[in-house]
């Protein structure tokens, strides 16, 4: 005769480990953040230029970020360096952004 499943403990485990994970991912995040310098932003600037870049279709950008993100896993130095100069960054993430607003690069 076959054992009962008891699905309260089963969905109790799944829940347990979908927190875990929830977590784990909140803190990579957080490192990513400062491992690239962001951290020294505003909140609502970092908010701001996440939200750009995830409204962002043109996908030769995308490449090009994935590739300077991949640089900095890969452990290249100038990675996180030219990650805070105006590289045309402001362009690539907002290209509606005006004219005076490029001057962010440089404070």
């Amino acid at each position: 005769m076959r054992k009962p499943r008891d699905y309260d403990a089963e969905l109790q485990a799944l829940n347990d480990k979908a927190k875990q994970l929830r977590t784990r991912k909140q803190t990579q995040l957080g490192e990513l953040v400062i491992a690239t310098g962001a951290d020294a932003l505003g909140t609502e600037i970092l908010a701001g230029v996440l939200l750009a870049a995830i409204s962002n279709d043109d996908p030769s950008r995308k490449e090009a970020w994935r590739k300077r993100g991949a640089a900095l896993f890969q452990g290249a130095t100038n990675a996180r360096r030219s990650a805070g100069k105006d590289t045309g960054a402001t362009q690539a993430i907002d290209p509606g952004a005006q004219p005076a607003a490029g001057t962010a690069g440089t404070a």
